[in-house]
């Protein structure tokens, strides 16, 4: 832009100076790189502000005839957003420096659109005059802004699936009502359901929608063939429909699957998605969501609801495996059912790739938050890590009771600090050898508490301090977040008091100090009495 500018003032700088205008001639007779120019060029006269000449490009690009344009004052042009960068141009170009700035300029029927403009001030027929390049770059601007809308859209997005596969992974037990309830903050349906397949029928497990549709459960579907069976899962891939009453044939095959019960998934909905759950190429259920409106689910719906699919499948098997563990006694069998759930969780990591996907955008866009969101990676990445140290550890109980206490609460601390970024520091200090009981019962106190900590303090910082005294240990778990009064804890509320009752079943004491806007602090004291010296 800026060569186009000192071009044209070349050109406007080498034309004939002996020409004096003739009655009925314009004043201005300029060489034909003014009048084919596609940038707007404007001459004004820097005292008064007018337009004293422009080419046909600024004319039609403000909405002017060539008559009419001249005579405008500059600021009639000028969008008042933009009256503070206009007047820092002008100056810029009085002073002969280098100015190219965006700017809010309006048409003649006071439509708004950006430019970019560069000037020069010289000298014609003897007299000062302004002349401004103005380039119309309102399609760029839109571009831009819609780039960065769709990038913020895509990490919002992504950083709530993030959200959604940290609490599936969380839940060791199956709660399917949680893993639909998750699926609706990312996908709008008013209509679920989360099956369980064995075999070849689909037992439903949970359903969101009208009163009569839970008032259904449990029901199921019958497959009768193995036809039905790839048909419905789409080799593993979300499926589509944007009318279920339609006489396409996905429509017809989706209601002849349905019996009378399941039917009621239909009832006042046209949209249907089906999503596959699948775990190393094997099925093991499916989710079925539904809309009232026609064609309202898209194809990045499919895939968001994939996503989630595919971590609630995690989920299920997690829980299922979790289950066997408490079933089982033979320790043989506990170390696989481990190796198993070590293989499980390792796949809950795709939750950090969600991050990763956004970042060569976000560098290109930002690489200051570029680098803060690897940050983040790295963060979530060793918290995982540390949380599947931990699942391991409570699957062989053996680990609890074998492991120094202190690096237990180091392995609880990394855990948290990983998934939500509060600091949290550790200290411990003597050593000492606690009854396997009252290890297990500190271990589930400290792992209470910090999650009390993540859910409602609020809290920039933890501290916990583990002290071994003799004949005793003292334990302080301290948070700088927004306190409460022990006095009045809500109803409902019942943590406090279960760890109060789990310390005092090992004989340890358990107090609180808090209050409102100034933290909390738990201290758990725990002395060895005789008989169990005698012991």
């Amino acid at each position: 832009m800026l060569e186009d500018l000192q071009a044209t003032l070349c050109a406007l700088q080498g034309r004939g100076q002996d020409h004096s205008p003739q009655d009925g001639e314009r004043e201005w007779h300029h060489p034909d790189i003014f009048e084919i120019a596609s940038d707007g060029l404007i001459i004004s006269d820097p005292l008064t502000g007018l337009v004293i000449d422009a080419n046909p490009a600024a004319c039609r690009m403000y909405g002017y005839s060539c008559d009419q344009f001249i005579g405008l004052h500059l600021t009639s042009l000028i969008h008042p957003e933009s009256s503070y960068q206009f007047a820092k141009y002008v100056q810029a170009v009085q002073s002969q420096d280098l100015y190219t700035g965006l700017q809010i300029h309006l048409r003649r029927d006071g439509s708004q659109f950006f430019v970019e403009m560069s000037g020069a001030e010289f000298t014609d027929q003897g007299r000062s005059v302004l002349l401004s390049s103005v380039r119309d770059v309102s399609r760029r601007v839109d571009s831009e802004k819609l780039l960065q809308q769709w990038v913020e859209a895509r990490t919002r997005e992504q950083s709530t699936l993030l959200e959604i596969s940290q609490t599936l992974a969380s839940a060791l037990e199956l709660q399917p009502g949680l893993i639909l309830d998750q699926l609706q903050v990312i996908i709008d349906y008013t209509h679920a359901g989360l099956f369980k397949l064995d075999d070849s029928i689909l037992s439903a497990l949970a359903v969101r929608g009208p009163q009569q549709l839970e008032q259904a459960m449990p029901f199921q579907i019958c497959l009768q063939n193995q036809e039905a069976l790839a048909m419905l899962f789409n080799g593993q891939r979300s499926a589509r429909i944007s009318d279920v009453h339609s006489s396409d044939p996905p429509a017809r095959f989706l209601r002849s699957l349905l019996d009378e019960q399941a039917t009621l998934l239909l009832e006042g909905v046209q949209s249907w998605m089906w999503v596959p759950l699948a775990i190393k190429g094997r099925i093991i259920g499916a989710i079925g969501v539904a809309h009232v409106d026609r064609n309202y689910f898209t194809a990045h719906d499919a895939d968001l609801a994939l996503t989630v699919a595919n971590q609630a499948a995690i989920t299920m098997v997690n829980a299922e495996l979790y289950e066997h563990a408490h079933t089982l006694a033979a320790l043989q069998e506990r170390q696989r059912l481990a190796r198993n759930l070590h293989d499980a969780v390792n796949q809950s990591l795709f939750s950090a790739g969600l991050i990763a996907e956004v970042l060569p955008r976000l560098w290109e866009r930002d690489p200051d938050e570029g680098r803060r969101s690897l940050q983040d990676l790295r963060r979530l990445t060793r918290g995982a890590q540390a949380d599947m140290r931990l699942l391991l550890a409570e699957l062989r109980p053996s680990t609890l009771t074998d492991a120094e206490l202190g690096d237990l609460l180091h392995l609880l601390a990394n855990a948290l600090e990983g998934r939500t970024s509060i600091p949290i520091h550790v200290t411990v200090a003597g050593e000492g050898k606690l009854p396997s009981d009252v290890q297990v019962a500190l271990y589930r106190l400290c792992q209470e508490a910090l999650a009390n900590i993540s859910k409602h303090a609020g809290a920039s910082r933890v501290d916990i301090h583990f002290q071994y005294e003799p004949g005793g240990i003292e334990l302080h778990i301290r948070d700088d977040g927004r306190g409460f009064d022990p006095a009045h804890t809500p109803a409902g509320h019942y943590g406090l008091s279960m760890m109060r009752e789990r310390a005092a079943a090992v004989g340890a004491v358990l107090s609180i100090i808090s209050q409102p806007g100034h933290g909390a602090e738990i201290v758990i004291r725990w002395t060895e009495i005789q008989e169990q010296k005698a012991s």
